[in-house]
């Protein structure tokens, strides 16, 4: 059984920019490559798919990055309040013992 191959970002654009070229048929491009026909059209649609994102990047970096920072400092808080819980409930659960204790020593 054949290995699956992994193309690279940079290799797809390769190929789908070829296509755009139109110097060649999908099929000759997808003969010279190795890569069947429905591979490189759905390369193709993908790229069309995405382009129109390609100018909106900083924004999107910039608050996915916000996003990022939020969520760690919620993180951050979490870890905070389960340890103090975890505290509060070790400290608890000590006291209770010393009650049972004092109860069977009465």
């Amino acid at each position: 059984m054949a290995k699956r191959r992994k193309f690279t970002s940079e290799f797809k654009v390769k190929v789908v920019l070829e296509l755009l070229r139109e110097e060649r048929t999908l099929g000759e491009i997808a003969a010279a490559y190795e890569i069947n026909p429905n591979q490189l059209a759905t390369w193709r649609r993908e790229f069309f798919e995405k382009v129109p994102g390609v100018f909106d990047e900083p924004k999107t970096i910039k608050a996915q990055q916000k996003a990022e920072q939020v969520a760690a400092v919620e993180k951050d808080r979490l870890l905070k309040t389960i340890g103090q819980l975890t505290m509060e409930r070790d400290f608890l659960q000590a006291v209770q013992a010393k009650r049972e204790e004092n109860r069977r020593l009465l």
